[in-house]
């Protein structure tokens, strides 16, 4: 009979766990919460001190049935839990389910990785429950219950049923909202660069981008003061009037925390989350007699790394990469102050996982995922690395031009990520602020060939370009993460809801993967909250009550005051939204005329799929109108079947719009209705092409899809055959044809034709030429701003890359 029981939260976690401890414990599973607030019922006592009124969940009495016979026999009863407040939480219900006499026998297991001597040394010096962490999670609980559930009905009364206003995630979407007004009212400015294509005594030629007039930057606003330019340069000499070189040191950034992983993962926010718990609870290794956890706890704001895992990846970089690669001391990373520091950052486990040492035995997500958390923390403890800068300023009359060139002295960290662009990546998440934008306006960093001062240039061309400013850009969900974590909303380990919570309730949609508010979502922020509720909607008044949560964890504020301190507020703007909040089900005015009956008022309600536009005399009028841009911008497509000649209409589907044939039933044509940058358009109709499926022999046609045009079998679906774009070069894994792909969000990539049956795939465009240094089938094309065009041997063993770019111009001196 076991002498103790472990409860943790998941089987998973439990499996390892057990194989551990051995025989003498028995490890159960509480499958997650056991008890929560009622759903029927607001479950908080506000008089009482706003203590909460829990429930057993129906789907865990099994759980607690079990956990109460085990504790009977148990000499101890250890809660394993997560070592967040989350998990405290979940440790502290289900002790409250036990006996007085079972609680005395109840201690707590703190540990930051799954492995055999964490686990053990935990059992070694067991601790007790924090209520103070407790308390911090029934306030953020009782204020998300006490917002959603004051709130939610109101808006039920004003619109419609299923809506819902969450303490945090309305903030998250008027930050979504806030931005896409910052792009409606953006105005374009026109602005030129004039570059000249310059060559030196020695190849290869480069370009230089005129920087200033006389000691004034150069501003160009327009084409004719392009053109004046142009023919104050035209009979200008190019001579070179200082030529600089200094030593750059590009430092690495620090291990993973995770906002930061989220922000660099390639999947979405949810499935980042649920990879790394898999390889948090454990993964089966052939050489292990128990699962192994490979990373330390994903739930973290800490860059903190122990003093064993510093000495341990010193040990790998020094046998790796050699002593110059490893610093004189270990490199120690800036902890926020709002970091709750409880964990170290995201780390391996054990330097001895080498990725690609377990790749057998991981799932391509776990692979990608765990060499993402690997590469990080390895190149975190690296040296910097260092380039030698080259500035070079060619004045052309009173006008200077400034090209810039950078050479890799001595790799450093970089040596850990390769040819790949994981480190610049990596960079790019650790930047905030104006910092990303200065970057893309520095003149172009490429190839330099040796120049002096006093040097006559030759001029090969000079290009004048018309630029136009941009409109920041919408949120994808890397950066509205980035955005949640500057502004100290909310915790990383709830990003991952908030975003999943505004797309369930359509308040935003995705466009090329970032989240553009739909009306509903829009109307809900600026006229049905912030007019009553500006508070919670408010960045830094949602910040401070992180704060506050974070000071009763501490021990610093008080659970009862920070609550009853909210509440007053609160409770005089329900009050107030009760009264002024407007009502969509009476509907709201517009001011525009029914162009229908010429009578009523078009005014803006709310139905099953959103807000639209309808006749104040309904039901003696039925005119509505979407209003949604999107789809109200379809009214304005004019489209004739191709196959009968009648006009086609707008119609909402399960999928959206799309157009259909006034001809219905008679005819059946359809045509989907396609976002561009110029708006919607309809598809163009199916083409039919002479050339032959070859696996049915049917006509081949061109279609219209998800991402653009593609050729298919005419045949469908009875025949699935799919032309691709081929390459020229043949997959390494079956010898099948690469061909070009297109993935989920639109990007090309390049994959082997047999897929399902080959999942060989790369992101460089392959090109059909040997590596001359280790003899592999074939090279892939990389394009970056810094390098131009390179070609990179395709083998991630071998390091051969070449300047595509160098050797044209070398070939054409």
């Amino acid at each position: 009979m076991a002498k103790a029981l472990v409860v943790v939260e998941s089987p998973a976690k439990a499996k390892t766990i057990n194989k551990y401890l051995g025989r003498d414990y028995k490890v159960i599973a509480s499958m997650g919460h056991v008890r929560d607030l009622p759903k029927s019922k607001l479950g908080v006592d506000i008089e009482g001190g706003f203590q909460p009124e829990y429930v057993v969940l129906p789907d865990r009495q099994k759980v607690i049935k079990e956990l109460k016979d085990a504790a009977k026999t148990a000499e101890h009863v250890y809660v394993a839990t997560d070592p967040d407040r989350e998990g405290e939480a979940i440790g502290w219900h289900l002790v409250e389910e036990l006996s007085p006499a079972q609680r005395k026998k109840v201690r707590r297991l703190m540990f930051n990785e799954i492995t055999r001597k964490a686990i053990l040394e935990a059992v070694e010096h067991p601790g007790e429950i924090d209520r103070r962490m407790v308390d911090a999670q029934q306030a953020r609980r009782v204020l998300d219950r006490l917002v959603g559930y004051k709130i939610s009905p109101i808006l039920w009364n004003k619109v419609r049923r299923g809506l819902s206003a969450g303490r945090v995630q309305s903030v998250a979407l008027k930050l979504i909202c806030d931005r896409e007004n910052e792009i409606e009212a953006f105005v374009p400015e026109e602005y030129w660069h004039i570059t000249a294509r310059l060559a030196g005594p020695e190849p290869p030629e480069f370009d230089a981008r005129l920087v200033r007039k006389g000691d004034a930057a150069a501003r160009i606003g327009n084409e004719a003061e392009a053109k004046a330019v142009l023919e104050e340069i035209a009979s200008a000499d190019f001579v070179v009037s200082s030529v600089q070189t200094k030593e750059r040191r590009r430092h690495a950034v620090p291990p993973f925390i995770t906002s930061k992983l989220q922000q660099a993962s390639r999947f979405p926010v949810k499935r980042t989350m649920m990879v790394a718990q898999q390889l948090y609870e454990g993964i089966q290794l052939p050489d292990e007699d128990a699962p192994v956890g490979l990373i330390t706890y994903m739930r973290t704001d800490s860059v903190r790394v122990s003093d064993q895992a510093l000495d341990e990846v010193r040990a790998h970089i020094r046998e790796q990469y050699g002593e110059a690669y490893v610093p004189e001391r270990p490199n120690r990373y800036r902890i926020k102050a709002s970091a709750q520091d409880a964990h170290e950052a995201i780390r391996p486990t054990s330097m001895k996982y080498h990725p690609d040492r377990i790749k057998p035995y991981l799932t391509p997500d776990q692979y990608y995922l765990y060499r993402l958390i690997w590469n990080r923390f390895v190149a975190s403890q690296m040296t910097p690395a260092t380039f030698d800068d080259t500035t070079v300023d060619i004045t052309a009359g009173e006008y200077t031009f400034r090209a810039k060139g950078s050479v890799p002295k001595f790799p450093g960290w970089l040596a850990v990520y390769g040819q790949t662009t994981e480190a610049d990546e990596a960079e790019r998440v650790e930047r905030t602020g104006p910092a990303a934008a200065e970057q893309e306006e520095e003149p172009a960093t490429g190839v330099l060939p040796p120049l002096e001062a006093g040097q006559t240039l030759a001029v090969r061309e000079i290009k004048p370009e018309q630029k136009f400013t941009q409109p920041p850009p919408r949120y994808n969900e890397g950066s509205l993460v980035k955005a949640l974590e500057e502004n100290g909303i909310g915790r990383p380990s709830t990003y991952a809801q908030i975003i999943g919570v505004l797309q369930a309730r359509e308040y935003v949609t995705k466009v090329d993967g970032r989240f553009r508010p739909t009306v509903l979502g829009r109307r809900l922020v600026e006229r049905l909250l912030y007019p009553v509720f500006d508070d919670l909607l408010d960045v830094e008044y949602t910040a401070r009550m992180e704060d506050q949560l974070d000071q009763i964890e501490k021990g610093r504020a008080d659970y009862r005051e920070t609550l009853q301190a909210f509440y007053d507020k609160f409770e005089k703007d329900l009050a107030r939204a009760e009264d002024q909040m407007p009502s969509y089900k009476e509907g709201l005015p517009t001011g525009e005329t029914c162009d229908k009956c010429g009578q009523g008022e078009m005014v803006e309600k709310a139905g099953r799929f959103g807000i639209f536009l309808a006749c104040s005399r309904y039901p003696e009028c039925d005119n509505t109108r979407e209003l949604d841009q999107a789809e109200a911008a379809t009214d304005e497509l004019e489209e004739t079947c191709e196959n009968c000649g009648r006009p086609m209409v707008a119609r909402r589907g399960r999928f959206g719009m799309f157009l259909a044939c006034t001809g219905y039933p008679e005819c059946r044509t359809t045509r989907k209705i396609i976002a561009t940058k110029q708006g919607v358009a309809a598809a163009r109709p199916d083409q039919l092409l002479e050339e032959t499926c070859p696996e049915c022999g049917k006509n081949l046609v061109v279609k219209q899809g998800r991402f653009g045009e593609f050729t298919a079998c005419s045949g469908y679906p009875a025949c699935k055959y799919v032309k691709h774009k081929t390459t020229g070069v043949r997959c390494p894994k079956d010898g099948g044809e690469i061909v070009e792909r297109k993935s989920r969000r639109g990007k090309a990539f390049y994959g082997c034709v047999n897929y399902p049956k080959c999942d060989f795939t790369l992101w460089n465009r392959p090109v059909p030429e040997p590596c001359p240094k280790c003899g592999w089938a074939f090279l892939t094309e990389k394009i970056t701003k810094r390098w131009g065009r390179q070609l990179i041997c395709a083998n991630e063993e071998c390091d051969y890359v070449r300047s595509a770019e160098l050797e044209a111009t070398t070939a054409n001196a």
